[in-house]
């Protein structure tokens, strides 16, 4: 899989100098600045410490199952017109040798939902969707489900989400993906989100939605 992260630092020359100290224990296999320059610090098929404790589906040892992909950026504007091109480039060619398929490619949030919020609310994960470099649910009109908690666990683990964690947590690292203006408890529209990206997405291909 693939793992996009925000670095959080004042500019990408700060995030490499970090992800290339051995003192900092962190590390990714690639680095996107912001005019849409590309470092590479670790050779895809080596192990980089970029995810921590998580899951996504059946993958427990994430670091060891994905690439790591850092963007820099805050997390509180936008991501520039240059870096997404770099990082389309990058992922077409990424997903391309190791045949990963889009559903597999996710933000830290996503496999971390108790400790990570980035690549963040700015992130442009429907543009990715668009050529088939991510997952992004279908916005035609349909029967949507009342919100039940039950179901929804069990909807948002088809799609990844860690069965495991508390309730609102899976719930905050799904729209801050999908619906990042979303707020409150579960409802409807989150409900429909879910279902639509379980049934067209399992992470864990041969699994039927609930």
């Amino acid at each position: 899989m693939v793992v996009l992260h925000h670095t959080a630092m004042t500019s990408a020359e700060a995030a490499l100098a970090r992800l290339c100290d051995p003192r900092a224990e962190v590390s990714a296999h690639y680095l996107i600045g912001e005019r849409g320059h590309v470092w590479q610090m670790v050779a895809e098929p080596r192990r980089a410490w970029h995810a921590g404790t998580g899951r996504w589906g059946a993958v427990r040892d994430v670091n060891s199952a994905s690439i790591g992909v850092e963007l820099a950026n805050c997390g509180d504007h936008p991501f520039p017109e240059p870096q997404m091109r770099a990082l389309e480039a990058l992922l077409a060619a990424v997903m391309d040798r190791w045949r990963i398929r889009p559903e597999r490619v996710i933000a830290h949030s996503d496999m971390a939902p108790t400790r990570k919020s980035d690549p963040g609310a700015r992130f442009d994960w429907r543009r990715l969707a668009r050529v088939g470099l991510s997952v992004w649910p279908d916005g035609a009109p349909g029967a949507v489900a009342p919100p039940d908690v039950a179901r929804f666990r069990a909807l948002a683990s088809r799609i990844g989400y860690d069965p495991d964690a508390p309730d609102m947590a899976v719930l905050a690292a799904l729209r801050l993906r999908f619906r990042p203006w979303g707020c409150g408890p579960l409802t409807a529209a989150d409900m429909g989100v879910a279902a639509d990206l379980a049934r067209r997405f399992p992470v864990d291909r041969g699994d039927t939605p609930a």
